[in-house]
């Protein structure tokens, strides 16, 4: 086995991310017989590295490259159609993505009232929402039945477990408001290589989980990395409104966009209605 059936083997035996696009049917238009590609033509893409193959046409080429790449970003596979150029709205040629990787992952822990909404939207994107809560009370599949899971364990002693599964892509999402259970969940996740972490609370609360982490030797510059308050400066007021704006804040930081963070503000992070 060689080419790109040989490159998709050796990306599951590393475990690394890879899809696998091939054109699956091709439906000629008036003028479009001649630059199609041939049926069962392949691109092997991957999130890092040069593509391997071609559609036989560079600007087809670019368009399935990219949606290959959005493929990955949320671990679903998808058929997509093309025009004999990568046109929009054209069905010329179906191409199958087949996606080989675990969906993205994002830790909740705190089971409180704002959890629900934030497991519903995480959903939408494709995440694998794990909630995660030392109180069995709370944390109950019952109260989170769109939850993929719901752990009653300490947040730092189940992270602990996960910690070496979790990449750039991944997300933690701290709602405890509880320094007991809070602080430590932070320091273990800030040594993890998960791409978004992000803890809520006040400014006030904030500071004082800055201090704990200090006293606790942590870096200040790696306590940078958390992002509190949680989500972007949307004036979001409901459960649902504050997911989105986690859900976006996590979204922009994963493509290096530069949204308004709440972090980066000052005063209330709730300002009165008008």
């Amino acid at each position: 086995m060689d080419g790109p059936f040989a490159l998709v083997r050796d990306c599951l035996r590393a475990e690394k991310p890879v899809a696998l696009v091939t054109v699956v049917e091709l439906v000629p238009h008036e003028g479009s017989e001649d630059v199609l590609p041939r049926l069962g033509a392949k691109l092997v893409v991957r999130p890092d590295a040069e593509p391997m193959g071609s559609m036989g046409e560079a600007d087809l080429d670019r368009v399935v490259i990219r949606d290959a790449r959005g493929a990955l970003d949320v671990g679903r596979s998808v058929a997509r159609h093309y025009g004999p150029h990568g046109e929009a709205r054209r069905t010329d040629i179906t191409a199958f993505i087949e996606v080989f990787a675990a969906p993205r992952r994002m830790l909740i822990f705190g089971a409180v009232d704002f959890t629900a909404a934030l497991v519903r939207i995480a959903k939408v994107l494709g995440y694998h929402v794990t909630v995660c809560d030392a109180r069995p009370a709370f944390a109950t599949a019952v109260r989170f039945p769109e939850a993929d899971e719901v752990v009653v364990d300490w947040p730092h002693r189940f992270l602990a477990k996960v910690a070496d599964r979790l990449g750039p892509l991944d997300a933690i999402c701290v709602l405890t408001h509880d320094h007991k259970f809070d602080v430590p969940v932070l320091l273990a996740a800030l040594d993890t290589k998960v791409g978004y972490l992000g803890a809520m609370g006040s400014r006030s609360t904030h500071e004082g989980r800055i201090q704990r982490l200090r006293a606790e030797g942590m870096d200040p510059e790696k306590i940078q990395q958390v992002m509190s308050p949680i989500g972007i400066d949307i004036g979001a007021r409901t459960p649902e409104e504050t997911a989105v704006s986690i859900c976006a804040e996590i979204i922009s930081q994963r493509a290096g966009m530069k949204a308004p963070s709440l972090r980066d503000g000052s005063g209330p992070i709730h300002q009165a209605a008008s």
